[in-house]
């Protein structure tokens, strides 16, 4: 089409003239949203600068007030250096008798440096992190380098505790940065004139302590209010596993123990094990022993009998028991009257299912009615099946040999069921029987050999709970003799 046709029809076809400003304004208004992007994605910048300008200027203020001060202090301080790192101080260290008493941290002279602490943040990776203190990238690869072999800077965890410290200038730069690799570990990273990494371990303490609780909540949150770490619950429910159904504890119930915690800054960070426990449940007395027979298995009652039984007392964590064993129950859904040889465990789809004990798995697959089913023979007398599981275990197989605790399955509500829970059924010698009612045969008791070193372990056990009492008795005491006093 020549041109002079174009302009004819711009000025006589109106049809035309609408088609080329309909594609006009179509280019118009991508040009105006285009540009719009541009210009908010160019805001973000701005802000950014502005941002860094203020944080320059308080910076600048913040030395100069620091300045005046020091001018305005007509105080001695000595030089003091930081040793070398191979035997640096946890928290704090006092400086040589002979010089100005300096105040130390992580075994950096504090008094000397500009601190800023923070978390790592999500997406963040040790390189953005230096950046963003201001280091240069040449001290970011040379620490990198020398980090290999003493820490993997892969290591460093969203959340996780850093501590920066800069000296004092124009402007200010940065000297070192802590990280705090858990609760008894942390690494420094100096930026000094020789760059270096190097991880340091805290101070740790073994301390031995004491609890008496009685029940009125749970478990767990009864162990809190007494003041005893909540691992201890943890450490609780491992050792009565195969004697005590920590889901049916009653109010009234109490235990008592003693045990040995590790602490490190004040916190605790681990209950290191438990060396004596007398756990009273439904009338019954449950007492548990610490020794070290050389076998792997450490608790035992009075006897010398292993706490650890051949099984589980449940499969699995679970929040009510929906049916019971029975020889006549309605069944929900076919609505017919039939034998339910199991336990029925409500629990939420997705709860790990464990194996009871040690075995060989000799089913599994699924069943109309059953659902997804394993099925496990423990010895020539018990054999356990696990129902309606919604996913089998990674890896599992018909052959494979399993342990005690092993996850199977997880629950689910496969089969002829109304909802998530897990039937588990137990068979001996062939013949169903009520998982709640089985008695489970001990472990392996110890040898006739180690009873005199068991007795006397648990004689001292008995006698450090009884001196903590005594303790308790007199803080008692003295505490209502001052209280008669004041009252008088």
């Amino acid at each position: 089409m020549k041109l002079r046709e174009i302009k004819d029809k711009l000025l006589n076809d109106r049809l035309y003239q609408g088609a080329i400003y309909g594609v006009l304004g179509t280019l118009a208004v991508e040009f105006v949203i285009l540009l719009i992007i541009f210009v908010f994605r160019a805001l973000p910048d701005s802000w950014e600068r502005e941002l860094r300008k203020e944080e320059r200027q308080e910076l600048r203020q913040e030395r100069r007030k620091a300045r005046e001060q020091d001018a305005g202090k007509s105080r001695k301080t000595a030089e003091v250096q930081l040793p070398a790192a191979e035997n640096p101080a946890v928290g704090t260290a006092a400086a040589p008798a002979d010089s100005v008493q300096e105040i130390y941290e992580y075994n950096i002279p504090i008094s000397r440096y500009r601190k800023v602490e923070g978390s790592i943040r999500r997406g963040e990776f040790f390189s953005t992190l230096m950046t963003r203190l201001g280091a240069s990238q040449n001290d970011i690869y040379a620490l990198d380098a020398k980090s290999k072999g003493v820490f993997d800077m892969r290591q460093i965890k969203v959340g996780y505790h850093y501590h920066a410290y800069y000296a004092p200038g124009e402007p200010d730069t940065l000297a070192y940065v802590v990280y705090e690799k858990d609760n008894a570990s942390y690494v420094v990273f100096s930026l000094r004139d020789s760059l270096s990494v190097q991880v340091f371990e805290k101070d740790i303490s073994k301390v031995v302590d004491y609890v008496e609780v009685e029940i009125q909540y749970s478990l767990w949150q009864d162990i809190i209010d007494a003041g005893a770490p909540a691992l201890l619950a943890v450490s609780l429910a491992d050792i009565y596993a195969w004697s005590i159904d920590f889901f049916g504890l009653q109010k009234g119930d109490s235990f008592k123990a003693v045990y040995e915690k590790t602490m490190c800054d004040g916190e605790i960070l681990d209950v290191e094990r438990v060396l004596y426990a007398e756990f009273r449940h439904g009338g019954d007395s449950f007492k548990a022993y610490w020794f070290d027979n050389g076998t792997g298995n450490y608790y035992w009652n009075e006897k010398g009998e292993s706490m650890r039984k051949a099984f589980l007392r449940a499969p699995l964590s679970y929040t009510r028991i929906s049916s019971g064993f029975t020889y006549s129950r309605r069944h929900p859904i076919t609505r017919k009257v039939r034998p339910h040889t199991g336990i029925d465990y409500a629990a939420p789809t997705g709860t790990e299912v464990m194996s009871i004990g040690d075995g060989v798995v000799v089913y599994k697959g699924y069943k109309r009615a059953e659902g997804n089913m394993v099925k496990i023979k423990h010895n020539s007398v018990y054999t356990s099946a696990y129902l309606h599981l919604s996913r089998y275990g990674k890896g599992l197989n018909v052959g494979d040999r399993v342990r005690q605790g092993q996850v199977i399955g997880y629950v689910g509500s496969t089969g002829y069921s109304t909802g998530p829970h897990l039937d588990f059924r137990i068979w001996k010698n062939g013949t169903p029987i009520n998982p709640l009612k089985m008695e489970s045969p001990p472990a392996e008791p110890l040898a006739e050999a180690d009873m005199p070193a068991f007795k006397e372990s648990m004689r001292e056990s008995e006698r450090a709970a009884a001196r903590f009492l005594a303790r308790e008795a007199v803080r008692e005491a003295a505490s209502r003799l001052t209280q008669n006093g004041t009252l008088r």
